[in-house]
């Protein structure tokens, strides 16, 4: 059973360096219904070398080949996170950033974010993996493109936060192809580590989000955007506002439906079983003090005589019995 389902409006990088338009992605988010709403803290000149160039997707996504071009129209101030986060506390949803910069963390923490997220890129990082854990907060490891060992050497790395991690399987493709998911990883690794888990979903529609949380996801992180249309990196792998929101019911729902896990009948089945169920009913008029027959009875709906298990056949009735009436333990002496 999932006791909460926490969901993560990705708005990541689909503000386009666009203020305006961010506060539009904290609106659309509080709309859904989201839980967290998240953007990306970096520097470009920081996280990569002017000549690093871009992933697959990013180049076919943008047109562009050189990443640090492609991240430095993307950036936004320590101020305009401030002003983010701000807004995010007046609209009434959870602020969370991803610090692709180490440094930049306690500015972040210190404008009210209550979690680290870890990007998939960074799950390597050693010397970044242990400063998170200084801050004292829960943490949310994303796995994409790691091995299996590749995460338990960063849960090792972030054992100071122990009991606090939760690590999301994903597949770092955008969008991420149906036949990559691989969503049974996520019971992998709960198994293995002992550790909470989620899904971020890269893939297209919500349907893996949806059955991501039937499988025990109880975090879900996924983008979206104003507009699938505009140019970035992400947008074309993103949910729009009116997408999200329908994922957003749905998910909640689908992490109702998955209920407690104990196999019993809720109060309104029970009203159901005795009408649907068959119990032990008079076929004819019987005497008092007629034994009964085999050819006397006869299982019928509703279910207020004798059970099907217990068989009337043979024993002596202490009163008179009408056609289709139920026969019950009190008819015996």
């Amino acid at each position: 059973m999932i006791a909460s389902l926490l969901i993560i409006a990705e708005a990541g990088v689909n503000h386009n360096g666009d203020m305006t338009r961010a506060f539009a992605l904290v609106d659309a988010a509080v709309e859904a219904g989201a839980d967290v709403v998240k953007f990306q803290a970096f520097r470009a000149d920081s996280l990569v070398t002017q000549s690093a160039g871009t992933a697959v997707y990013q180049a076919s996504n943008t047109g562009q080949n050189n990443q640090a071009e492609l991240l430095r129209a993307l950036e936004l101030s320590k101020d305009d996170f401030a002003k983010i986060s701000e807004y995010c506390a007046k609209s009434g949803i959870e602020f969370l950033c991803t610090p692709f910069d180490v440094s930049m963390t306690a500015d972040l923490v210190a404008m009210g974010m209550k979690r680290i997220k870890v990007a998939s890129g960074e799950l390597t990082n050693t010397p970044a993996l242990r400063q998170f854990t200084e801050f004292d907060l829960p943490i949310i490891l994303s796995t994409g493109m790691a091995t299996l060992a590749e995460v338990g050497l960063a849960l090792d790395n972030l054992q100071a936060a122990a009991g606090n991690v939760t690590c999301l399987h994903c597949t770092s493709l955008y969008p991420a192809p149906m036949a990559t998911l691989n969503l049974k990883a996520m019971a992998t690794m709960a198994t293995t580590f002992g550790v909470p888990v989620g899904y971020s979903d890269h893939s297209l529609g919500d349907h893996a989000a949806i059955a991501a949380v039937a499988l025990g996801a109880g975090v879900i992180e996924k983008h979206f955007t104003l507009d699938r249309s505009l140019p970035g990196p992400d947008h074309r792998a993103s949910l729009e506002p009116q997408e999200l929101r329908a994922m957003v019911t749905r998910l909640r729902e689908t992490a109702v439906a998955l209920g407690d896990g104990i196999k019993e009948p809720i109060a309104d089945e029970r009203d159901t079983a005795a009408l649907v169920r068959r119990s032990w009913h008079a076929r004819h008029s019987m005497p008092c003090n007629h034994t009964v027959r085999a050819d006397d009875v006869t299982l019928k709906r509703p279910a207020d005589g004798l059970p099907p298990a217990q068989s009337p056949v043979g024993r002596q009735l202490t009163r008179d019995l009408t056609a289709d009436q139920p026969i019950r333990e009190t008819d015996f002496a």
